[in-house]
């Protein structure tokens, strides 16, 4: 079914109260509206016609002026649209540039030294390889932003076990949060099972475990919790680190946003993680909000239906 537009709802919504009210006025003798009349009288027909005719003619005016707001308001829509593309298509061009820049640097260098050490050619390529994964993660981030985004019918719902799903990330990283002295505790209870994309799911609870990791601090704990509700499960992903300053907290969702841009890209950040979780959360029926985690680090509150 298709959905109304804003202008028809307040185009059907007002010839809807006129009607009800033209027929009270009408039908009703008087305002206790206690007895029902029939028409007896040239007035009252004459009072019906001219109900009538002034529906119609509201209803025109109505109609043409719903038009034109429903035209004004997807003009500003495609207006806003086309320049979250521009941006982001400048974004994503920037962010390609540089690990494309690196690899052809060191493969330049490597050709046109054929004689060059092979220690400085190892290391050369060894970092070849760095900025390739690079690359790989960031198209394979725009991927699945664009899956959400344009593909939603494409997306295979099915059951998945988050609990399942949490205890092999918490594995998977267990070197990387060891080497950065982060301790991931996780107390999801057992058989948390809820109707999602199962590759979605693990990215939300994957970023948000990486993030952790690469920006809460030596030595920080980040603490996975979960309470059910009647429709949705409500995840508490909180971490006791060194968190972000207030102006960061409402632009931390957004594509390529960084808050230090050099040590994201040294980490490895394709700065799409967070935009992931977002959408992916949204995309589960689910919402979610990001705050101080009691004055330290940063407390993620997110909710996915059943």
């Amino acid at each position: 079914m298709k959905k109304l537009s804003e202008g028809r709802k307040m185009f059907l919504s007002v010839m809807v109260i006129f009607a009800i009210y033209a027929a009270i006025f009408i039908l009703f003798e008087d305002y206790d509206r206690n007895f029902l009349h029939p028409f007896v009288e040239n007035s009252d027909w004459h009072l019906l016609y001219f109900s009538i005719v002034v529906m119609l003619v509201l209803g025109f005016v109505l109609h043409r002026y719903s038009r034109r707001m429903d035209q004004r308001i997807s003009r500003e829509q495609a207006d806003k649209e086309n320049q979250m593309r521009r941006e982001l298509t400048q974004n994503i061009a920037h962010e390609l540039k540089t690990p494309v820049a690196s690899i052809m640097g060191y493969t330049d260098t490597i050709l046109e030294h054929p004689d060059m050490d092979d220690t400085v050619r190892c290391q050369f390529l060894e970092r070849t390889q760095s900025q390739a994964r690079r690359l790989t993660s960031l198209l394979q981030d725009i991927s699945t932003l664009n899956r959400m985004d344009y593909a939603t019918d494409m997306i295979i719902m099915q059951p998945v076990d988050v609990s399942h799903v949490v205890e092999d990330i918490v594995q998977e990283t267990a070197l990387a949060a060891g080497q950065k002295h982060v301790q991931l505790l996780n107390h999801l209870p057992q058989g948390i099972v809820i109707n999602g994309n199962s590759t979605l799911i693990y990215s939300i609870f994957r970023n948000l475990v990486d993030n952790a990791i690469n920006y809460a601090g030596e030595g920080a704990a980040a603490t996975i919790t979960a309470s059910e509700e009647a429709k949705r499960w409500r995840f508490i992903f909180a971490d006791d680190g060194t968190g972000i300053s207030d102006e960061h907290l409402t632009r931390i969702f957004e594509c390529f946003y960084r808050i230090d841009k050099g040590r994201s890209r040294s980490l490895g950040g394709t700065g799409l993680g967070l935009a992931i979780v977002k959408n992916a959360v949204l995309l589960h029926g689910g919402t979610i909000k990001v705050q101080p985690n009691q004055g330290k680090g940063l407390c993620f509150d997110f909710t996915l239906n059943k």
